[in-house]
């Protein structure tokens, strides 16, 4: 039975998965388990307080890009849609009549 369990772990390594807190999310220097770690936004760890503030920067730059490209896209769609009411309301309709192309 203990050559089994030998085997079982042994094909466990092949398969490795690494913890969540084994390396640190930006710089993946190995966590000390008798240090500090330092966590943001959940699941994600970091050796210093330095490593968590750099991805913390990072993220609300992200979060920045992301708000001004979607500005500039609802922006150019009211722009779109506003030139198309005012070419609709330019339009002569006759009523009545049946236009074939």
């Amino acid at each position: 039975m203990r050559s089994a369990a030998l085997y079982y772990t042994g094909c466990e390594d092949d398969h490795y998965q690494p913890h969540f807190l084994d390396s640190c999310f930006l710089c993946h220097r190995t966590l000390s388990h008798k240090s500090d770690i330092f966590m943001y936004r959940g699941n994600t760890p970091f050796c210093s307080q330095e490593c968590r503030q750099e991805q913390i920067e990072i993220d609300e730059s992200t979060e920045k890009k992301w708000k001004l490209s979607s500005s500039k896209k609802s922006n150019s769609v009211r722009k779109t849609t506003d030139s198309a009411k005012e070419s609709d309301t330019k339009k002569a309709v006759r009523i009545g009549t049946v236009a074939v192309s």
